[in-house]
């Protein structure tokens, strides 16, 4: 039996763990390889090693802040064109503001459904593609062209 080839990486950032683990659990059973990391710190360096195909960034992070990791990746040119989702508790009109000024593609405000969260992921993942359903609420438009 021919084996199915492994889904796009994405790399999770949150210093919480248990949402890191339930994240990761749901995306590798939707058919994405996972990666994770705890701060910004270990986010620069897991994604210029692994190079994802996206990467899933908490905005208040130990350390290097989700905001000053995005710069960062942004500013690399190996990361640079990486599609960016900030994951954010928070949902004044500023810090989305900050997150689109950071470099991020789309902001998530958790909690957040778990298939409106997928549906973020393949519209970057996939932009030609068309997701069935209507964008999310939770979701801001891209302000990063990426490639």
């Amino acid at each position: 039996m021919p084996s199915k080839p492994p889904g796009p990486h994405i790399l999770i950032v949150d210093d919480y763990p248990d949402a890191l683990d339930i994240w990761a659990i749901y995306l590798t059973s939707m058919g994405y390889r996972v990666s994770t990391a705890a701060d910004g710190a270990g986010a620069i360096a897991q994604a210029r090693r692994l190079l994802p195909d996206l990467i899933v960034l908490d905005l208040e992070l130990p350390g290097i802040s989700g905001f000053e990791a995005a710069r960062q990746l942004r500013a690399t040119p190996e990361t640079q064109d990486i599609p960016l989702i900030a994951a954010t508790g928070y949902s004044h009109v500023r810090q989305l503001d900050m997150a689109r000024q950071a470099g991020f593609d789309r902001v998530v405000v958790k909690p957040c459904d778990p298939d409106m969260f997928v549906e973020e992921i393949e519209r970057l993942l996939l932009p030609d593609a068309a997701v069935v359903s209507q964008p999310s609420h939770l979701a801001m438009e891209p302000a990063h062209k990426n490639g």
